[in-house]
């Protein structure tokens, strides 16, 4: 009796996310004639988004940039190259980034959306640790901490398409003493990693489903990133995550038990997700995002033979 009526419980709260998702879907489709423009005079701004998903460019959607790593001692890099899909240059100074911090950027980006890039955004550890679904415990204020000043010292040098950044990913962070607000500021060059619609929304409740998996985590964003997911060996996604697992064997092990947690979460939050493996290539199938639909809508068909 108690895991029908949990059973049902899980229902009605996948219907209502499920609800959410295509109120948020309808109302950006009503509003897409009218994007909203990326600057205005001297104000520069990030693309909006819907509530219920966090954009992302896809530059580090792409490649190791946050990378699928295990908890613990990270390597400082120099002007490292990150590896990445074709097309993508990505050179890094900093400690190496993982989901995590992945999570806590995209954050930012979610809160700022609203405000033009260069204004500060003030914002309590509190209002953060709830945006990003954790208890406010002294633990998790510690980590927020070092995760932002993590970010902050950070140097990128990206090159994609007809367009380039150099800059951080957080250009200032402070946390004043007497409102304990944190004061945070983006740099107003990094709305060229959205140019051309080269970012991705990213469902949050299908990425929080997966936490405590980062390289699950790491697929899913992949492929969200993708209209139309191409086969592609699994070295080569491996490699893209980052992946410190130097045996062959137990990295694919571990890349099939990822993509089984990405199908899972997926198809029960109403987003339809399947792979399969032939030899060393890795199919998927997946639907496509209504502004991924839109984007497909405007390519040219190929002509017929």
């Amino acid at each position: 009796m108690k895991q029908a009526q949990q059973l049902m419980e899980r229902v009605a709260r996948v219907r209502k996310q499920v609800r959410e998702r295509e109120q948020a879907e309808q109302a950006q489709n009503e509003a897409a004639p009218a994007p909203t423009p990326a600057s205005s005079g001297n104000v520069v701004r990030l693309p909006l988004w819907p509530e219920a998903t966090r954009g992302v460019p896809n530059v580090a959607l792409r490649s190791a940039l946050f990378g699928a790593i295990k908890k613990g001692a990270r390597p400082y890099l120099e002007m490292a190259e990150i590896h990445a899909q074709d097309g993508i240059t990505i050179r890094y100074t900093g400690t190496r980034l993982d989901q995590g911090d992945l999570d806590v950027w995209e954050t930012v980006l979610h809160l700022t959306r609203e405000q033009a890039l260069g204004e500060t955004c003030r914002v309590t550890a509190y209002q953060l640790l709830k945006a990003l679904g954790k208890s406010d415990t002294g633990g998790n204020r510690e980590v927020l901490h070092k995760r932002l000043s993590r970010l902050k010292a950070t140097a990128l040098e990206v090159e994609f398409t007809r367009f380039s950044y150099m800059g951080s990913l957080i250009d200032e962070v402070a946390k004043e003493t007497s409102s304990r607000e944190y004061v945070i500021r983006l740099n107003p060059k990094l709305r060229v990693l959205f140019e051309d619609e080269q970012f991705t929304q990213l469902d949050w409740t299908v990425r929080q489903a997966l936490e405590g998996k980062p390289l699950a985590q790491w697929l899913h964003a992949f492929y969200a990133s993708h209209a139309q997911p191409y086969p592609i060996r699994m070295a080569t996604l491996l490699k893209l995550a980052g992946s410190e697992d130097a045996n062959p064997r137990s990295a694919h092990q571990t890349l099939r038990k990822a993509l089984d947690a990405v199908t899972e979460a997926s198809n029960a939050h109403e987003q339809p997700f399947s792979y399969v493996i032939a030899g060393e290539l890795v199919h998927t199938k997946k639907t496509p995002s209504g502004p991924q639909r839109r984007h497909l809508a405007k390519k040219p068909s190929k002509p017929k033979k």
